[in-house]
């Protein structure tokens, strides 16, 4: 099951059901089922507070996931995406890009992860950033045809 949710932000995904159901595939295609994945959606300083409270990270970051994977069932995707609307806001007009757009990178690379992608040197960025764009050419197929999911 994937939720959405807010937390000390107003704040409502448009488009769940598309956004879920793209998720699923992505971890089907990954090999992986979701089990219960959450995504939360906060402000700024939230994930801060998170980052330095768990991390020990002193410094924003547009994500942070939570991996709750089972060793026993490693085909199960399961975890929390904790995803800094703000930042991602300002993330997405550096970029020349829509909001939407970048939430939906955001969003997709957590779900990498806890599929076992990395991203911390140069190679696996390269890689990650690779799936990204590729679940995201399959996020506008699967978005211009709705009746298909």
């Amino acid at each position: 099951m994937i939720s959405f949710q807010a937390q000390d932000i107003d704040f409502k995904l448009r488009g769940r059901r598309v956004a879920a159901a793209w998720l699923r595939a992505v971890a089907g295609e990954e090999g992986r089922r979701v089990g219960e994945l959450s995504v939360v959606f906060t402000s700024a300083a939230y994930l801060l507070e998170v980052n330095r409270k768990y991390l020990k990270h002193d410094y924003h970051t547009d994500i942070i996931t939570f991996d709750y994977v089972d060793p026993l069932r490693p085909d199960v995707v399961s975890g929390d995406l904790l995803i800094d609307i703000e930042t991602v806001a300002e993330n997405a007009a550096g970029l020349g890009i829509t909001f939407d757009e970048e939430l939906r990178r955001v969003m997709v690379h957590g779900v990498l992860h806890l599929c076992g992608h990395g991203d911390k040197s140069a190679t696996e960025r390269a890689a990650m950033r690779a799936w990204e764009d590729f679940y995201l050419k399959r996020f506008a197929l699967m978005a211009e045809k709705p009746d298909k999911q």
